[in-house]
């Protein structure tokens, strides 16, 4: 299992990543929204949900699709979706 830093550094890494795909475009929106990769960061607690990379890899894609899927440009900020998924699942 790996441990609270070791999750944010990974996330981080993986947000950073070169973009293949269309939904990974999102991924800079991602972690523009996430701010700081502190431990102290609140936007992290979603983080004790998920005990490997291969979760963390699955979340950022759940998250992608679902932006791709359900986010309305009109009435939403982007920033506001990815909060209510961080928040609610």
């Amino acid at each position: 299992m790996l441990s609270l830093a070791e999750k944010i550094s990974y996330l981080e890494e993986y947000l950073d990543r070169d973009i293949e795909s269309y939904a990974d475009t999102f991924k800079g929106d991602i972690l523009n929204y996430l701010g700081n990769f502190e431990i102290e960061n609140p936007n992290f607690k979603f983080l004790s949900n998920l005990s490997s990379k291969a979760e963390i890899q699955a979340w950022v894609s759940k998250l992608s699709s679902r932006i791709i899927l359900k986010h309305d440009e009109e009435f939403e900020q982007l920033s506001d979706f990815i909060f209510d998924y961080i928040e609610n699942g």
